[in-house]
């Protein structure tokens, strides 16, 4: 939900990062620079979910303070190190060089922020096609990829059992991209969906987890929350 008021409690609640949607949604340039400013005022690292690897709109994302962009579909080496370029200033990627928020409107020197950037900001490639789950070496070899991050639901549909994310198919998909990853040293990221998942990850060494949909964590919220008032309220009256 493109809300600068939701991110900003996602961030005092200690969520460690958020994923701007701009893939299912798009909020336009001013919400995407308040969505982003919600998240530094909270200390909470604001990555952008881009729809596609587009350089003009990873571009647009990082001039407006994005720490890190999420690039969806990646299916082929080739994919993943035009989002590196887009995201890195030369000697690793062909950036476009703007001032603005980034530098604090001028106090930083063009030089120390293509270093920061350089050094902080996050490429992170998720695998959500069968082609991409078959590239998955050459992909993780490409320099600058910093986190995969399985796409389950996707990928579902890309080995013919749409929406079926627990699919024997998808689940050794899942498992083949995280044991690539792990061999290549780059940092995997998974999506804890039924019980059990989230500490069988955290067994095989994965430590970094997206926990959830905005929408879904506050609509189950909010189911439980009148249920329980309206089960106390029956009881009462019982």
């Amino acid at each position: 939900m493109p809300a600068p008021l939701l991110v900003e409690m996602l961030g005092y609640a200690g969520y460690d990062f958020v994923v701007i949607d701009q893939e299912h949604a798009a909020p336009n340039p001013e919400t995407l620079e308040n969505l982003i400013r919600a998240a530094e005022c909270s200390r909470v690292t604001p990555l952008v979910r881009m729809p596609g690897a587009a350089p003009d709109a990873i571009l647009r994302a990082l001039d407006a303070g994005a720490q890190g962009v999420v690039i969806p579909h990646v299916r082929n080496a080739d994919e993943a190190r035009t989002a590196v370029r887009a995201s890195r200033y030369h000697p690793f990627g062909e950036r476009g060089i703007s001032g603005g928020r980034t530098t604090g409107f001028g106090s930083s020197a063009l030089p120390d922020y293509f270093a920061l950037a350089n050094a902080e900001i996050l490429v992170a490639v998720m695998i959500e096609d069968r082609e991409g789950v078959g590239a998955i070496d050459d992909i993780v070899a490409v320099p600058g990829i910093d986190l995969v991050i399985e796409g389950a639901i996707d990928l579902s549909q890309s080995y013919g059992a749409p929406a079926q994310a627990q699919h024997p198919d998808v689940l050794a998909a899942v498992a083949h991209v995280a044991a690539r990853c792990r061999a290549a040293g780059v940092p995997f990221c998974a999506v804890p969906r039924v019980d059990g998942q989230l500490e069988a990850w955290l067994e095989r060494g994965v430590h970094t987890f997206l926990i959830g949909d905005d929408r879904g964590v506050a609509f189950r919220a909010l189911k439980a929350h009148v249920a329980g008032l309206r089960q106390r309220a029956g009881t009462r009256r019982a």
